[in-house]
């Protein structure tokens, strides 16, 4: 043992990416080590993490973060982590110190990454401390919005200011969600005879990366996987070895609004009217410093229901009521958050295995692949959603009604049989029972398609489907756009020339969205003007006030974005009469026609990460491929910018035949540090489409010393 009580067994190797691949003696001191080396090469990264989940972060980074901050802290997100966590030490005590000893790792390591983090620096951030409960604050802080349940806000405001005939005319994958594709070749369907599974989870691109290569190994277990920086263990992508797993987001709905009623009594204390009558609410205030100004106080008030999120300012100041909104989701409810599933994970050596451990799942609710090397496949929903009246999955709903309460056990969870191939891309199927809003069909009949033209995949060959950039999605304005040309009259005059250029390269393309296409690039260019329009029409006056919501949920109650994302819908259906539709797409044809020629697409289409401290270095990144329906998927907001700020936060192809046959790879790099050699060196990898090779000799990696 070591002066902190570690054993000298510990063992950290790098890749030729400088990938950590860990060893230990146990499980305890290979979830230490984990701990360690995250904070050592990711340490400004986990510092952010900690302090968005504690809404601390206006702290160092100003008051531009004060909208995120009020929100952690009214939605309660460290007071739930530590419920969690207190129950997860009295049911699952091994799970409880496997987490002790992740964070033990991290605080070990944090000094010393900060020293080679020059973010710390510059923001005057000294590195904290790492409490046993804050890999569930940080878990719980970046799936809380996950589900998406400010688009019940944005169907609330579409009914309100609308119409209630037009409440789901919107309802698609829409910029304020996270998607992802994933799919399974049984070994009938190999050329090895062994299943593969791969996919890519797209996410808001974060630098560094939302994701984390790592290896974890000790006696007890050997798995080489994708982890979540500050979150012991591989929740959602792995290989043991014997069998492999993993997931997408199932679109589920599992978190409500309701609408309350609050009044605050002569001595300060708050009420909330339920279905029982007035009942206490409990509320307090919390000071939220901010970097350049003034500190900020905040009331914090919990009903029944759950925390209040929307309309504490709103008060009266008197007895009379004002109305709020609440947000109840399962961990804040059951006290649960499903850690003893990581463990349990990278125990599995079979399918039966990882569907034992993933029953303890809850949330985000996920759609999971596994397969073995016994030939055995798994296809599940994984989390808990509960059971209550379909009303609540649609809009903001009245908490004193008793009609909208939930039921004490979570709904049952779909699972299918593999035939040949499985996939899942977030689109309405196995999990439809489940939730309101899904995505389109076309990346998962697009991967459907591919999958079905061959029997003989291999890692190598699967990395094409990773890369396929055809557009389904635009049929329809392509459509619209051939049209133009067509049945002519005073109402709909003869193209121009060069619009009518612009229309014949347009009914040419093939659909594909590559960087370099200056096809695709026109296309684009016409589907911005055609999107602008629309917006801007007159049956969507209503819409165009601002909603009277927090700023952190704009981007589901933004109109222009909105319009974007629906646009195949909006063709086709909604307020917008026919006749002004093919005038849009005249007008839009027109428009482009008349200006300079639009540039490739990946000129345009450039990729826009989040950062903390945005890096004036970074102002030009590179151009990308793809498009939001694509398999590769890189959105953007048509109509106001090109650049894509979501897409695939990290790759993957896990070979059941052969471990080190597979292959991974993430935006950046597996070193968060600026500088560093892995700092940003799979980007070039991540562009074209390729993968990494997953190395799990031990005699060719690199040992670290000290």
């Amino acid at each position: 043992m070591d002066g902190n009580g570690v054993s000298v067994s510990i063992e950290v190797y790098r890749d030729a990416w400088g990938v950590p691949h860990l060893r230990a003696a146990d499980p305890d001191e290979l979830a230490f080590v984990q701990g360690r080396v995250t904070a050592r090469d990711r340490a400004w990264q986990l510092e952010v993490e900690r302090h968005r989940a504690q809404g601390t972060t206006a702290a160092f980074l100003g008051a531009a973060e004060l909208g995120w901050d009020t929100f952690a802290r009214r939605s309660r997100l460290a007071d739930t982590a530590r419920r969690c966590f207190e129950r997860l030490e009295r049911d699952d005590a091994p799970t409880a110190a496997w987490v002790r000893a992740y964070v033990d790792g991290v605080n070990d390591g944090l000094a010393e990454g900060a020293l080679r983090a020059p973010e710390f620096a510059e923001t005057g951030l000294a590195p904290g401390r790492w409490e046993p409960w804050t890999p569930l604050a940080v878990w719980l802080s970046t799936h809380i919005l996950f589900a998406g349940f400010p688009t019940k806000l944005w169907r609330e405001e579409v009914a309100r200011r609308l119409g209630e005939e037009w409440t789901e005319l919107f309802a698609t994958d829409g910029p304020g969600t996270a998607g992802s594709n994933g799919w399974l070749v049984a070994g009938e369907r190999t050329a090895s005879g062994a299943a593969l599974v791969a996919g890519d989870p797209h996410r808001f691109i974060e630098a560094p990366g939302v994701y984390q290569q790592i290896r974890l190994a000790c006696p007890a277990y050997d798995v080489v996987g994708i982890a979540v920086p500050g979150i012991p263990g591989l929740g959602h992508f792995g290989h043991t070895g014997p069998v492999a797993w993993a997931i997408t987001n199932a679109m589920a709905d599992y978190q409500d609004l309701y609408r309350e009623r609050l009044r605050r009594l002569p001595d300060g204390t708050v009420e909330a009217y339920g279905p029982e009558g007035w009942r206490p609410a409990a509320a307090h205030t919390e000071t939220i410093e901010v970097a350049g100004g003034e500190p900020v106080v905040v009331e914090v008030i919990e009903t029944d229901r759950g925390p209040v999120i929307i309309g504490v300012d709103d008060e009266p100041g008197s007895a009379a009521a004002w109305e709020a909104v609440s947000l109840r989701y399962p961990p804040r409810v059951t006290g649960q958050l499903g850690f003893g599933v990581l463990p349990a994970l990278l125990r599995a050596r079979t399918v039966a295995d990882v569907d034992a451990a993933l029953d303890g799942w809850i949330e985000p609710v996920n759609v999971v692949l596994a397969a073995d090397t016994e030939g055995g496949l798994l296809h599940r929903v994984a989390g808990h959603v509960p059971v209550r009246d379909k009303a609540n999955s649609l809009r903001i709903v009245p908490a004193w009604d008793p009609a909208h309460d939930w039921a004490a056990e979570p709904a049952p969870l779909p699972r299918a049989e593999v035939s040949g191939h499985a996939v899942m891309a977030n689109a309405r199927g196995l999990a439809a029972p489940l939730g309101i809003e899904f995505a389109p069909a076309h990346r998962a009949a697009r991967i459907d398609a591919l999958l079905g033209a061959s029997a003989q995949w291999t890692p190598e060959t699967t990395t094409a489907v990773h890369r396929d950039t055809d557009n389904p999605s635009a049929a329809r304005l392509l459509a619209a756009v051939a049209r133009a040309g067509e049945h002519l009259s005073p109402a709909a005059p003869a193209l121009s020339p060069a619009a009518s250029a612009v229309r014949d390269r347009l009914l040419a393309w093939d659909r594909r969205m590559d960087a370099e296409s200056t096809d695709a690039g026109l296309y684009a260019a016409v589907r911005a003007a055609v999107v602008r329009r629309l917006a801007a029409h007159e049956a969507f006056e209503a819409l165009r006030e601002p909603a009277p919501y927090p700023e952190v949920f704009r981007p589901w109650l933004a109109l222009g974005p909105r319009v974007a994302y629906a646009l195949e819908t909006l063709l086709v259906a909604g307020p917008v009469p026919a006749a002004d539709v093919d005038r849009i797409v005249r007008e839009a044809l027109e428009e482009v026609g008349a200006g300079e020629p639009p540039a490739a697409w990946g000129v345009t289409h450039r990729l826009a990460p989040w950062q903390a401290l945005p890096d004036a270095d970074d102002a030009q990144w590179p151009g990308l491929g793809g498009d939001h329906d694509c398999v590769l998927s890189t959105s953007s907001v048509p109509g106001w910018t090109d650049r894509s700020a979501r897409a695939s936060a990290a790759r993957y192809v896990w070979d059941l035949a052969d471990r080190e046959r597979s292959g991974w790879v993430v935006p950046f790099g597996a070193s968060g540090v600026p500088g560093d050699p892995h700092h940003r060196d799979q980007l070039p990898l991540w562009l074209r489409g390729e993968l990494a090779p997953v190395t799990t000799d031990w005699q060719y990696l690199t040992k670290e010393q000290g």
